[in-house]
Parts: structure tokens; sequence; C-alpha cells
């Protein structure tokens, strides 16, 4: 009875790190498409808004969902208050927030590239020059979007059947 709860408790373990595993190859392209429209809005705030960098990711972030969202939040809340009070420019402060909120999302470190590039231009250049550098980094999430849709195709089936076959043979192993 013991040996048999230990046999369904390694299939189990073994197919949920292959759903856990899919899902992640699931999550980066829907990630990816999420930041896309972010761009999107902040090059609406920029361009025709007029508003103020901290105010405009503030207002992007609220209807995203939580690994994106916090990003652009902590960005927003030190702009406010660290930039006031240490002087960090704009750049320092999105290279921290990236480097911070990175590891929760599902992206790699291509799209992380595309963002770093995009903060150095923000706030410190004309209007015209900033909605160009978000242009730039939205082209290059798009053909980075590409690839993890085809990384989805390909993998997310193998990884859940992946994780179930592992599991079959450690419960044949240990028979």
């Amino acid at each position: 009875m013991i040996k048999f709860a230990g046999v369904l408790l390694v299939l189990f373990a073994g197919t949920m790190i292959g759903f856990l595993q899919a899902a992640r190859f699931a999550a980066r392209p829907r990630q990816i498409r999420e930041l896309l429209h972010a761009l999107q809005r902040l090059e609406t705030e920029v361009g025709y808004g007029q508003t103020p960098l901290p105010e405009a990711l503030a207002s992007i972030a609220k209807p995203m969902s939580v690994p994106l969202s916090a990003l652009f939040s902590a960005v927003a809340t030190r702009l406010v208050t660290e930039s006031a009070e240490s002087g960090e420019t704009v750049r320092e402060i999105w290279e921290k927030a990236i480097a911070e909120r990175w590891p929760s999302t599902a992206m790699r470190k291509a799209e992380m590239d595309a963002l770093v590039r995009l903060g150095a231009t923000l706030g410190g250049s004309g209007k015209e020059d900033q909605i160009k550098h978000i242009r730039l980094a939205s082209i290059q999430l798009q053909a980075e979007e590409g690839t993890a849709r085809e990384d989805q195709r390909r993998y997310e089936k193998l990884s859940r059947s992946l994780g179930m076959l592992g599991a079959a043979l450690v419960v044949i192993v240990m028979l």
C-alpha cells in the first residue's frame, strides 16, 4: 500500500513538473504581447498625452497582470521617491527595477535587453526621440514574440510528455 502511494506521488510530481514547464512556455508569448501593449500605451502617453514619466508608467501598470505591472509600478514609484532623494537617473532606476523584477517573468534575456536599451533613453531625450526608441523596442519585442510562439508550439507538449514519462521512468527504476 505504501509503495503504491509512493508510485502515485512520484507520477504526480513528475507530471506537475512537466506541466509547470509547459506553462512557462505558454506564458512567455503572452507576457511579450502584454509588454507590447504597454509600450503602445507608453508611446501614446509620451507622444500625445505629454504625461510625466512616473504618472505614465503608473497608469500603464494598472491594467497589466502581476509580473509586468509590478515592474512598471516599481519604476514609477522609484522615479518619484528615489530620483528626488538620491539624484539617480531614469536609466539607473529602470535598470534596477528590471534586475529585481525580471526573474518573476517568463521572458528571457533578449526581451530584457530590449527594455534596458529603452530605459536608457526614456526621460532623457526629446519626445520624438523617445517615441522612436519605443517603436524600436516594440519591433524587437515583436520579433521575440514570434520566436516565443515557435518555442511554445515546439516545446509545450514535449514538456508535458517528458514530465510524465520521466516520472514513469523513475517509478520503473524504483520497482
